[in-house]
This record gives structure tokens, sequence and C-alpha cells, in this order.
């Protein structure tokens, strides 16, 4: 396989993201990015937009959905499944139950954010405005993006942090045990996201890497845009040292300020000879 540029976490309008599949579609093949992965948040619904799209474009689309997770006392650990089978039954009844309760969750949040906005004295979001900045539930990142259409914050992370955060109302999560079974049940790879926004104790997170992998864990997303360069090597080595997949991905959801399709921490580029390995597994998996 010749090099080219790659990026197997990317979000869309489907679960928090701000562009439709076919918009991303259309940004990779701008920024010269020929294999991605539509990874929406408990949500496959953007893959079948996104393949159709990648072959008019040529851009391979991977099928792929970021589970949110717990694993013993961590809370909201994501979890990449690779390869998975988007249309069977049992997983997408499986997110159509979480998608549900994401969506009370998020409407719950939008109230809350609104019950402050009217003790600031402001007009509340519309929710229906809210709403059309999404393809299929609203997530936070759809909330403040309303905020900001309206000058009540002046950026994503101001919004986040006076409205969103104070707001927030926990989530609901798949256990790991579960969640990698059942990636691997629909023929995919389990894939452990950003690591370091679990811990960034180095000998903690190597401990939690350790239980995953003997629970079943794939691979870990060693480049990506929570670590930094002494981060991404540990996370590198530790890969290495336990046989685990190695995976690159930018978590682009297009209202991080600079972020950019393809690329991570100090603009590294994401190279394809990670997917050889990536595509054994998927196809040990399936047999």
């Amino acid at each position: 396989m010749h090099s080219m540029n790659i990026d197997l976490h990317i979000h869309s309008s489907y679960s928090d993201g701000a562009f439709t599949p076919s918009e991303l579609v259309a940004l990779a093949e701008k920024h010269d990015v020929r294999v991605i992965a539509i990874a929406d948040h408990d949500s496959v619904a953007g893959v079948g937009e996104a393949v159709v799209a990648g072959a008019a474009a040529d851009i391979e689309v991977l099928p792929a959905v970021e589970l949110s997770v717990q694993f013993e006392e961590w809370q909201d650990v994501h979890l990449l499944g690779y390869g998975i089978d988007c249309c069977d039954e049992q997983f997408l009844q499986s997110l159509d139950g979480f998608r549900r309760r994401r969506d009370g969750r998020n409407d719950e949040i939008l109230d809350r954010v609104n019950d402050l906005l009217t003790a600031e004295g402001r007009i509340n979001l519309d929710r229906e405005r809210v709403r059309s900045f999404a393809r299929d539930s609203i997530g936070r990142p759809h909330i403040a993006r309303a905020l900001l259409e309206r000058g009540y914050a002046g950026s994503v992370e101001d919004a986040f942090r006076r409205y969103l955060a104070p707001c927030n109302v926990p989530k609901m999560y798949w256990p790991m045990d579960e969640a990698i079974a059942q990636i691997h049940c629909i023929g995919g790879v389990a894939v452990l996201a950003h690591p370091t926004s679990i811990t960034k104790d180095t000998s903690i997170l190597a401990s939690v890497i350790a239980a995953l992998h003997l629970t079943g864990l794939d691979g870990v997303e060693v480049y990506n845009n929570m670590g930094w360069p002494l981060e991404i090597e540990f996370l590198r080595r530790t890969a290495e040292d336990r046989g685990l997949l190695v995976t690159a991905g930018s978590d682009f959801h297009g209202i991080e300020e600079g972020l950019e399709i393809g690329r991570g921490r100090e603009g590294m580029r994401f190279d394809s000879a990670l997917l050889a390995p990536l595509y054994e597994r998927i196809r040990q998996i399936r047999r």
C-alpha cells in the first residue's frame, strides 16, 4: 500500500459534529485524506451516507462507532469499534436505547441552560434552532453553537465553561466488557480512544491498558490530539510491548479552533502504514 493520509476518528452531525458525512468526505478530499472513519458517539446513522460520498470521491470510509463506556471507577471512557457490521439488528437496537436516553439527557441539559439564561435576564435558546445544527439527536456542541450564535459565549470552550459544564447531566455508559464483546460480535476491532483522557498518570494508564487487553481490547489510539509527544511515545511503546494495534485520529468535530481533519498534535499527519495490521485484525475477527 502506497503512503497516504488517513484519519480514523471523525464525528458528523449525526452525533455531536458540525458537518454532515458528505461534507466531511469533501473536507477529507480537500485536505488530501484518503481513508477516514466516521466514528459517531453511540451512532452509526451517518456511515451509509459517508460510504456513498466516499465512493464518489475515491475516499475509503471505514465503518466505525465510538461507544461511551465505564471501566471500573472510570466513567466516559471512549471505545472505538472499527470494521463493524452497521446493519446488525441487535446492535442497532442497543444503540437506539442509548439514543433515547441521550435525547432525554440533552433535552434536560438544554432546559438547565435556559434556566441559567433566564436567571441572567437573557432570551432562552430555541429548541428547534438547536436541533437544526444536528442530523440525529442534539448534543452539547450543538447547544454550544446556539450559544455562540446568540453571542452568549465567545468560543466553544467559553460556552462549555459558562453554561454546559454547570448544567451537565450524567450520562449512561456501556460496561467495558460488554462493549468490547459487542464490537467483536459484529465483526469489529475494539480500540481505546485518546487514552490520556482517562488519566495523565502513565503508571496508572499502563495498568488500565493491561487490564483492558486481558478483557479483549485490540488496540490503542496512539496518535491523537489529546496526547503530547512524550505521552504519545509512551502509548506507542505500551501498544508495541503488549502486541496491541496502533491507530490514529484527529477526533474532529468541526468546532475546535485550529483542529484539522487528518492531523494530530502539532500538525502531525497520520500515515496509512497503520492500516494493514488493522485490516488484518478485522479479517481475523470475522473469520
